[in-house]
């Protein structure tokens, strides 16, 4: 057969087989390792691997070239349960092959080169098997072996053959399936009643590429299926309109066509046929229409079918009318009417009083026009849709709440109304109008803010408004007396929302919101309240939250006054604040009663403590005792250092100087007239600088790592303009990392001026952190205090260096040429 043939059934299995692994997937997540699941397709095999661990569950052989299996493939994988062999040419089966997989549920052998359904003698084996695919194999007959009676938990099973007669599936007359699948192939021979045996709730007809419709097998799915589905059609249908017309007593109630491609006037014509049968329920997935309407086309009036669904359907034309194809489906005699994942803009309404109760049109491209029509350049509302108990409007493209309740404002009896998923705001400004009917409301996954709350029905006992913007119920408001269910998750709100404006208040949702610490005494204002969810949010763990957790931890020990059940408590309730106690569940954390006292801690220790405290604090400062207590210390620790931690000969190879001097030009004047004076050679420091050190030639980049490279330390001189100096910024990196190399202390921060840290922009982290870290000397504008600045700076530079190469002629020219451009500048 061509490529073509199979196009259509390749990927409804591959796709299958993806979507089977996947549930088993989650399903074993929890006691699953990596090694139970081994995927080794594709990788041009010839053999069952041998290297297979022993804890394998899933394994996927396909599109390798392994034309036998044998007896011992699989000895070591006893705990196997998902085996892919598809497309293989396989053609030999040793019937001692799966002896060692007792625990096999899944097996896939299709497209292979198998040759007789009746000698698969290694299915006496796999009696725990739930799902058997051998489709698109070299089989001529349909008959089954005494050996597929073995299979009593089979629930799918999918195959293929040329000729199918009576008594072929005889020998799973005791299966019960769920589903059969059955691949019709070009040239098919079905003789009449040959599906008798078959005991399943659905049969599934995929079609070939140039297959036809058989009549006898049609009749036969028809008066033996609950359910049938057929797959893959492209033509026939007229014929099976026709055998449907002619059917007196039909067995099945779900009728399914799957990936078709049908003109508008077959398709009419099988809407209309089916819908004068006994048929109950009518589907269909992945349709191409050709030949849409230019013209409207009738429906008939009454029907027993009670629901039509349509699913990703598209419309081959640009040119028809959309109006005559919408009217179609609104006008079916039908009481659920679905039409999803298709990009239908509009719906119409019904021109006469329609018996639907059910709509669904989720996932859509519908817009606020849904459902009216214009007459004179105004909007006319629907009226005839009266019936009407559910509508689900998820996923499409509405914007204004207030326009909606419009269009719903007739629909007596609607009951429950979903609007999630979709783009819909509210103007406050206007009024909106709802159908007094309405108890269950779905406004999730919008862009909705505290003003919804003046736009809901009075008769709402259910609302669902999770994943919004809500920050704050108002209690403005009209109440919601009924209102029983109230779901605000994964909004902006900050605390628990008072009960008053809706007193039947029973359960309340508000997880992952922003509230520290909800305010246990707002429940008392929702007397009915039962349930109640507020994890996941960030909390405070500090006195204020010490109610809250008194009432878990009652809840959780079901002796709560308020008889309120609190969800996902423990294990959704950490804390994020203070830091020490940060991820902690509230359950773990203790927060003593007498450190919320206010009134015990006054009397108890602050008012001696404070006394004290002040007292002290009086005398340093008239004394300034912090401030040479600070500088003496620094000293202390800064000739404490030099003594412990010599540098060894080996470390100071290379370095000229003591160190090098990083400032902005906006504080040149300090380091000129007070810094480099009293670091001087006279005072014992070579002091690195750009103006008397930065080569000519070389790029500033290159002069400041080299700067930086020479020097023993790197002292910066901070203020508001050094962090506003992008040069200052790389002379500080480079200096972070030689801090890597010469240890801690080879950075000095001299605080020229006070440096709040909000001044500081984000990308001197480093600064930030170094500045929160270590301890850096204050510039004091007391000259009483400079002295034992200079002390405490020449202490944490000063260090025994070899002998700089630099000469004195090279340091009396860079001298000369450094008056000489401040003389050509003044």
């Amino acid at each position: 057969m061509s490529t073509l043939l199979y196009l259509f059934f390749i990927k409804s299995d591959m796709l299958w087989q993806r979507i089977f692994l996947v549930i088993l997937l989650i399903f074993h997540k929890s006691a699953s390792s990596p090694d139970n699941f081994v995927d080794r397709s594709s990788q041009n095999l010839s053999s069952v691997p041998t290297d297979l661990p022993q804890t394998t569950e899933f394994l996927d052989l396909s599109r390798n070239y392994i034309h036998q299996l044998h007896n011992g493939d699989f000895e070591k994988t006893t705990h196997l349960r998902f085996l892919n062999v598809s497309w293989n040419g396989l053609e030999e089966i040793d019937p001692q092959t799966f002896l060692d997989t007792p625990l096999l549920e899944h097996l896939d052998l299709s497209h292979n080169n198998l040759k007789n359904l009746s000698g698969q003698q290694y299915l006496l084996h796999t009696v725990n098997l739930l799902m058997l695919n051998l489709a698109f194999n070299r089989f001529l007959t349909m008959t089954l072996g005494s050996e597929f009676s073995s299979l009593v938990k089979l629930e799918r099973l999918k195959v293929g053959a040329k000729n199918i007669s009576v008594g072929d599936f005889k020998n799973i007359a005791k299966v019960k399936l769920r589903t059969l699948t059955l691949l019709l192939e070009d040239g098919l021979y079905y003789e009449a009643g040959s599906l008798e045996d078959v005991h399943a709730q659905r049969l599934q007809i995929a079609f070939g590429h140039n297959q036809k419709i058989d009549r006898n097998l049609t009749a036969d799915a028809l008066s033996l299926f609950a359910e049938v589905e057929m797959m893959n059609m492209k033509d026939g249908y007229r014929d099976l309109s026709k055998q449907l017309r002619e059917t007196v007593k039909i067995h099945t109630t779900s009728f399914y066509l799957t990936n078709i491609t049908i003109k508008w006037q077959d398709l009419t014509e099988y809407v209309n046929v089916a819908l004068n049968t006994t048929l109950k329920h009518l589907d269909a997935s992945d349709v191409r229409i050709m030949e849409p309407p230019r013209k409207e086309t009738e429906v008939i009036k009454t029907s027993q079918v009670i629901s039509f669904t349509a699913r990703q359907a598209v419309v081959t034309s640009f040119f028809f009318s959309q109006e005559a194809l919408y009217n179609f489906f609104i006008s079916m005699p039908v009481e659920s009417v679905a039409i999803t994942d298709t990009p239908i803009i509009h719906m119409t309404c019904p021109k006469s009083q329609s018996p639907i109760r059910q709509l669904d049109f989720s996932n859509c491209a519908m817009s606020d026009t849904i459902f009216s029509s214009v007459v004179d350049d105004k909007f006319v509302e629907c009226q005839n849709l009266r019936n009407l108990k559910n509508l689900t409007l998820v996923g499409n493209s509405l914007k204004k709440l207030e326009i909606l309740s419009k269009r719903f404002q007739y629909m007596s009896s609607l009951q429950h109304l979903d609007l999630s998923v979709n783009s819909i705001g509210y103007d406050h400004s206007l009024e909106c109008i709802w159908p007094a009917s309405i108890t269950n409301i779905n406004l999730s996954s919008n862009s909705l803010t505290d003003s919804v709350f003046q736009c809901l029905p009075n008769g709402t006992q259910i609302l669902d408004l999770q994943n919004n913007q809500i920050s704050v119920v108002p209690q403005s408001i009209f109440k919601l007396r009924n209102l029983s269910s109230l779901n605000l998750n994964a909004n902006r709100l900050r605390d628990l929302p008072l009960c008053h404006t809706f007193p039947k208040l029973h359960k309340l949702l508000l997880r992952s919101n922003s509230l520290h610490a909800p305010s246990v005494n707002i429940l008392e204002s929702c007397p009915e309240l039962r349930t109640l969810d507020v994890s996941f949010n960030p909390f405070t763990c500090i006195c204020t939250l010490r109610s809250f957790i008194k009432l878990a931890i009652n809840s959780e020990k079901n002796n709560s006054q308020s008889g309120i059940e609190l969800l996902n408590w423990p294990q959704g309730y950490y804390c994020t604040y203070p830091e020490d106690v940060r991820n902690s569940t509230l359950r773990d954390i203790s927060i003593p009663e007498v450190s919320c006292s206010i009134g015990l801690l006054v009397v108890a220790i602050l008012v001696p403590a404070g006394t004290l405290i002040i007292s002290v604090v009086i005398l340093c400062h008239c004394l300034d005792v912090p401030w040479y207590m600070g500088m003496i210390w620094q000293w202390t620790r800064a000739k404490h250092r030099a003594r412990m931690q010599q540098a060894r000969s080996e470390d100071l190879v290379g370095l000229e100087f003591h160190a090098f001097v990083s400032y902005s030009q906006h504080d040149a004047d300090w380091v000129r007239n007070s810094f480099f004076p009293t670091s001087s050679p006279a005072g014992g420091l070579r002091i690195c600088h750009h103006e008397k050190h930065f080569v000519p030639g070389k790029t500033i980049i290159e002069n400041i790592i080299s700067c930086v490279e020479k020097c023993r330390r790197s002292v910066f001189v901070l203020s508001a303009h050094f962090v506003k100096s992008e040069w200052c910024h790389y002379e500080l990196y480079f200096a972070t990392h030689q801090r890597l190399t010469l240890g801690s202390d080879s950075i000095v921060l001299v605080l020229l001026e006070p440096l709040p840290q909000y001044l500081i922009p984000s990308k001197y982290y480093q600064l930030k952190s170094m500045m929160n870290r270590h301890t850096y000397l204050e510039w004091p504008q007391d000259r009483a205090k400079q002295r034992l600045f200079w002390a405490n700076l020449r202490a944490a530079l000063q260090t025994d260096l070899p002998n700089a190469p630099v000469t004195q002629v090279q340091e009396h020219l860079a001298e000369e040429r450094l008056e000489e451009e401040q003389r050509l500048i003044g």
